[in-house]
């Protein structure tokens, strides 16, 4: 309980940062998947609250995914009815428990740490071009497809960037443009960087409502439109608000192609949520590890409940994920007082929100992409080798040019055609002694190790008795995977600290940049 106190108000402050970021993607995407607008909220509110209760991640945020959106819209146009659809939500939610309970997540373990830099790289790149549009006030195509051409109008994602470009507003270009300088003033400037109790975004956001608010009386030019801003359904009474509530269709349950629905989404939405799992925990400061299974278990509830009430089916979410993490969350608080946010949003201030323009969410957005597909990244990956850049500059651009799935399949290939050339014999040598001042324990490295055995030395750290004294030996060692050495580092720097183990590393060469020196830890 003390972990949840000592992080409250800043988990709260980067809360109001996701709400922000969430509200126009849950409305956006439920639009893009042909459900109602209030869907999305739903789902968005779910999967803060109940599976950011439920979920054993302390910094991943649920809620409507846009990797399900060509599903949902297809799915929804040949089940007939959306209470049908809602039907295959609650299977789909259903499949998700009973592969967290089977143990399923663990495959999260084998997804190589130069992947998810490229997926998480590339979602960077793509959230930047998602929200050019926004960014400058040509709306004219919601949804984003790099490869395809657009219907009725022959363009594709970067052309119709260009004809954005040709065609922006300028209150909107003048909106984004003042939130992106004081989002980098808020980075930048010390005083303003200490003002924790006040997020840039919210700053962002007020600014923007004014910024338009003053175009309205003196600059009708530049004044943006309904269209451009944040478009929340508002209801005139308790009635109203709880017809929006819409129910699954359980004479169906019995029909193959809802069956068939139910177990795409299913598979689609785990794997997705197994990824940005991944990702987060990369993305921790603390270098926390999440329980996938825990996770799986989570997902299903919150799906399940979604579809009882009408919502759209749920994943973690990178970009809410990312915007969560960069605004200094440390605990699930964040994940639930977004949901509790985007619930009491609906209720009680909608036509205060539908002021706020898109382009001052644009540019919080943008900033958030910059971060993730920073040059610093592609620079680290450089210098970690050929073998490292060339999968991860792969997987970035199948992301880019096909979508998540697709694109991390295809860095995957990549990625095991080098693991392939590692040796895949066991590990290491594993040796237990028992004395009365605590356990000595010995884990003597093999020739090679490659990623391939992360998940078997990842496990065995984590199963470690407190108190003890651990040996880890590479004297016969040539070859020892980034992946590895990176779990070896984490434990030894951080991990340890939980359990006061007492780590010797002995036979590390030189490049491997590892300190022989005994590491005695001690808890707090």
């Amino acid at each position: 309980m003390k972990k949840y106190t000592n992080y409250f108000w800043k988990d709260i402050q980067a809360g109001l940062v996701v709400f922000l970021v969430a509200l126009p993607l849950c409305l956006g995407i439920a639009l893009a998947s042909g459900a109602p607008l209030f869907a999305g909220i739903i789902s968005g509110v779910i999967g803060g609250v109940v599976v950011g209760f439920l979920s054993n991640s302390q910094l991943s945020v649920s809620g409507p995914a846009a990797g399900l959106t060509a599903i949902i819209l297809v799915a929804i146009s040949s089940l007939g009815d959306y209470s049908v659809f809602l039907m295959a939500v609650v299977i789909a939610g259903l499949i998700q428990l009973i592969l967290g309970f089977a143990k399923s997540g663990t495959i999260s373990n084998y997804f190589p740490s130069n992947v998810i830099e490229g997926m998480l790289t590339a979602i960077g790149i793509i959230i930047i071009l998602k929200q050019i549009p926004h960014a400058i006030g040509y709306d004219k195509d919601n949804e984003i497809d790099f490869k395809k051409k657009k219907k009725n109008t022959g363009h594709n994602t970067f052309s119709g960037i260009i004809d954005a470009i040709n065609f922006s507003h300028p209150g909107a270009t003048v909106v984004c443009l003042v939130s992106i300088a004081i989002l980098v003033s808020f980075n930048k400037i010390n005083f303003l960087k200490n003002i924790k109790i006040i997020p840039g975004a919210l700053v962002v956001v007020i600014s923007g409502i004014v910024m338009n608010e003053v175009f309205r009386h003196f600059l009708p030019e530049f004044l943006i439109g309904s269209e451009h801003l944040v478009s929340l359904p508002i209801p005139g009474s308790i009635e109203e608000f709880l017809g929006q509530f819409s129910f699954p269709s359980f004479e169906s349950i019995l029909r193959p192609d809802v069956w068939i629905v139910g177990v795409t989404i299913a598979i689609v939405a785990s794997i997705e949520t197994l990824l940005c799992i991944e990702a987060s925990d990369r993305l921790d400061p603390l270098k926390r590890f999440t329980n996938t299974n825990t996770e799986l278990i989570a997902q299903g509830a919150g799906n399940i409940l979604s579809g009882l009430i009408g919502g759209i089916p749920m994943t973690s979410v990178i970009v809410r994920t990312s915007a969560n993490i960069n605004s200094g969350a440390k605990t699930k608080i964040s994940t639930i007082a977004h949901g509790i946010l985007l619930l009491l949003s609906v209720l009680i201030i909608p036509g205060l929100l539908n002021k706020i323009p898109l382009a001052s969410l644009a540019a919080v957005l943008i900033m958030i992409g910059l971060k993730l597909a920073s040059p610093k990244v592609f620079k680290h990956m450089w210098d970690s080798g050929k073998y490292q850049f060339i999968p991860f500059l792969i997987t970035v651009l199948a992301v880019v040019f096909t979508d998540l799935l697709k694109g991390v399949g295809i860095g995957l290939i990549v990625s095991i055609f080098f693991i392939l050339r590692a040796n895949l014999k066991l590990a290491y040598f594993f040796k237990r002694e028992k004395y009365h001042e605590g356990d000595i324990i010995t884990m003597k490295l093999a020739q090679e190790v490659s990623f391939l055995n992360k998940a078997a030395i990842k496990q065995t750290l984590n199963h470690l008795p407190e108190n003890s004294k651990l040996l880890i030996d590479a004297s016969d060692t040539f070859y020892i995977d980034h992946d590895v050495l990176q779990l070896i580092r984490e434990f030894r720097d951080i991990g340890s600290k939980e359990k006061d183990i007492q780590v010797n590393l002995k036979g590390f060469k030189e490049e491997y940049q590892m300190d022989h020196s005994i590491e005695h830890v001690t808890s707090n």
